[in-house]
């Protein structure tokens, strides 16, 4: 599979990085501590924010500051994990016979960060939400591509995790324990990428896909592998 776009505008948060000047000094470094705080919501009403997990806190902050000033033709949220930490704590309270929060059980799918974007935004936006393990991202791409293909368009592609519950952590170890990645796509040939067999060259592979393709991006790596589920990605930054 081939396939290309341009990159109109991006933005991230995650622990100690809150701007996009955060980013690219990490991005010259290999000693960024993951410990860090989260950023604060900029974008999200307080009450609202209370209530969201914390990996649908930072997608709907990162995807609010990308919608501002733009007409979209399609979101696209990817998350590996959805509201995993929502989902425990529902089961931990099943598993006591203690009753289920009705809030918990509402924002519990996995397209709650999607719908929570459109509805603070007050924007009517095609949605769609997307898991893929450790694919995510890649197949989101795939999806925006179908949609950039065919003409002039413009999508919003926000890849996100949030805390992995202690239950799962020695099934699921993650080097960054939350952050949000988006872009705004757009049609054209600025990073190309095609789909090829399993490599051992894969681009920072203790990072997710989104994170280790916005590391090459910020370091205008003109070529690089990004490691997916039963295949592998190499990228080719035009310009």
């Amino acid at each position: 599979m081939n396939f290309s776009f341009t990159i109109e505008n991006w933005f991230a948060l995650s622990s100690g990085l809150a701007t996009k000047s955060d980013w690219e000094l990490w991005s010259t470094s290999f000693n960024h501590n993951w410990d860090m705080p989260l950023p604060k919501t900029k974008k999200i009403p307080m009450m609202q924010a209370r209530r969201m997990s914390m990996g649908s806190r930072l997608a709907v902050d990162v995807g609010l500051e990308l919608i501002d000033n733009n007409h979209l033709d399609l979101a696209i949220f990817t998350s590996q994990h959805g509201e995993l930490e929502r989902t425990h704590k529902i089961l931990t309270s099943m598993n006591q016979n203690h009753d289920i929060s009705p809030t918990d059980f509402a924002l519990s799918v996995h397209n709650t960060a999607s719908g929570l974007v459109t509805i603070i935004s007050n924007r009517s936006i095609p949605i769609s939400s997307i898991s893929a393990h450790n694919d995510s991202f890649q197949q989101g791409l795939i999806e925006a591509f179908s949609i950039l293909h065919h003409g002039n368009k413009k999508v919003l592609l926000v890849d996100f995790d949030g805390f992995v519950p202690e239950t799962y952590q020695k099934q699921i170890n993650y080097h960054v324990p939350a952050y949000a990645v988006g872009y705004i796509l757009t049609s054209g040939d600025q990073l190309s990428c095609q789909s090829i067999d399993k490599s051992s060259q894969v681009y920072q592979p203790i990072y997710p896909q989104s994170i280790a393709f916005l590391h090459a991006y910020l370091c205008k790596q003109r070529h690089f592998i990004i490691q997916g589920n039963s295949q592998d990605w190499q990228w080719t930054l035009n310009q």
